[in-house]
Order: structure tokens, then C-alpha cells, then sequence
């Protein structure tokens, strides 16, 4: 199995474009090449339905055992406090079934490669609010933010090559509990989301912490926001950090 994924991740990126080390960030299933997308916009008017965004990456040297990656992005909203609509995926969050996240890009458009090849194990690693905070001595996120922790991993590691841009993650959030009762106020309510770092894992070898733009890192929900991307903190953490916030 090692190495038909190795010799498959080989002949999928020939067909990519190389370029230089960084990540992308787009609204819809598909990564910022297959969708250019950074605004998205809802009437807020139904539960049906739901908005996807995916994160891709490309290192800035070979990764012969790709073995894994960690992402974060962060959300913050013009509000003063986090909308009852983003208080997502906790126990008793007002919309605790509405948020999701996938390594499965089986049927992906193709405008990046799939290191997964259906063989991710992982999922999100934590959402952390005011509400829900990360473990002491970390500090818990300002009352209107929230910061996403997406975790995949390989079973069989996998050949990433540098420079080609690769899908990493695809979150999706559904609309249930938008309109009617019960539901949560705030989804009008604008909203930023940055991408700001992806840690690609070797299983042998040097990991990499990516966190500079190729495109496009940061997503808009709604429009005439005020929070600019810069204004939404980042605070890198390795890895190691990450895990440790999870076991």
C-alpha cells in the first residue's frame, strides 16, 4: 500500500504547476484554484443548505513521508461578542451539529493534488470561544473571535513534493438553526476567517510550519464587514503544542 500511494501522489503532480512554499484559503469544496472565492454570501432566510471553505498548501522542500498536517484558522466578527449563529461544535454550542471538516478530496475538481488519496484519519481537533477555552496557561480567544484546529493524519505516509500545491482541509457549516425556533441569532452578522498556518508533518524528517499567503488566506462571510484580515490575531503554535491541547 506504501508504495502505490507513493507512486500515485508522483503521477498526480505532474500534472500540477509547481510553485513557491505557502497555503491558500476559499470559500467552497475545492481549493483556491479549482473556486477563487473569498466572500461569501447568505440571506440567512432557511436551514437548508451550508458553506464549505478548504485550506491547500505547498512546502518549501520534499516530503518523502508526508505523514500528516495540523491547520488553524481564525474567525472573528464585528460583533462584541460571538454570535449564538458561529458558537459552533461544543457540547451545548447553540449550533453544536453544524460544523464539520473533511481530508476527503476523492472527487475534488483537481486544481490542486490530493495527498490523501481517501486515506485521512483525523478531523477537527477543537473550536475554542470565550466559552470554551483552550487548557491554562494558553489564553482563551477575545469575546468576539474563535479559533479552529483541523488534525488529519496517514496511516501510510505519502510523497508531498515542494512547491506544489496540495488540498490540506475542507470545513463545512451547515445553516440548521438559522431561521424559526429553535434558532441562533447572528448569521447576518459579518465575519472574517483567516488561514493562518498549516504544520505538514514528515514521518521522517523536519516538519514545516507554513503560514505566508500564495493567493489567498483570509475569507469574508457577508458583506460591508469592518474587520479587516489583519485586524483577526494569529499565534503560531507547532505541533507538538497543538497535540498536547487534545489528549
Amino acid at each position: 500500500m506504501k508504495k502505490v500511494l507513493l507512486l500515485s501522489a508522483t503521477l498526480l503532480v505532474l500534472a500540477v504547476p509547481a510553485m513557491a512554499g505557502g497555503i491558500n484559503f476559499a470559500w467552497g469544496s475545492g481549493c483556491w484554484w479549482d473556486n477563487p472565492v473569498s466572500l461569501k454570501m447568505f440571506a440567512c432566510d432557511t436551514n437548508s443548505g451550508s458553506a464549505a471553505f478548504t485550506g491547500s498548501f505547498a512546502t518549501s522542500h520534499d516530503f518523502l513521508t508526508f505523514a500528516g498536517m495540523v491547520a488553524v484558522v481564525d474567525l472573528q466578527t464585528d460583533a462584541t461578542t460571538l454570535p449564538a449563529w458561529w458558537d459552533l461544535y461544543n457540547g451545548g454550542a447553540c449550533r453544536q451539529a453544524s460544523l464539520f471538516s473533511s481530508a476527503d478530496f476523492t472527487a475534488a475538481p483537481g486544481g490542486c493534488v490530493d495527498p490523501w488519496l481517501g486515506q485521512a484519519q483525523g478531523g477537527i481537533a477543537a473550536y475554542q470561544t470565550a466559552a470554551y477555552p483552550p487548557p491554562l496557561p494558553l489564553n482563551a480567544p477575545a469575546a468576539n473571535r474563535a479559533r479552529l484546529k483541523v488534525a488529519y493524519v496517514l496511516t501510510e505516509p505519502a510523497l508531498v513534493v515542494s512547491g506544489i500545491e496540495y488540498y490540506a482541509f475542507r470545513g463545512t457549516m451547515n445553516f440548521l438553526k438559522t431561521v424559526g425556533t429553535p434558532s441562533c441569532e447572528g448569521c447576518l452578522v459579518p465575519a472574517t476567517l483567516v488561514l493562518n498556518q498549516i504544520e505538514p508533518r514528515n514521518l521522517v524528517g523536519y516538519p514545516e510550519l507554513i503560514s505566508n499567503p500564495i493567493a489567498n488566506t483570509c475569507l469574508s462571510w457577508q458583506a460591508a464587514g469592518s474587520t479587516p484580515c489583519g485586524a483577526v490575531p494569529s499565534r503560531n503554535q507547532t505541533w507538538g503544542q497543538v497535540k498536547t491541547l487534545y489528549r
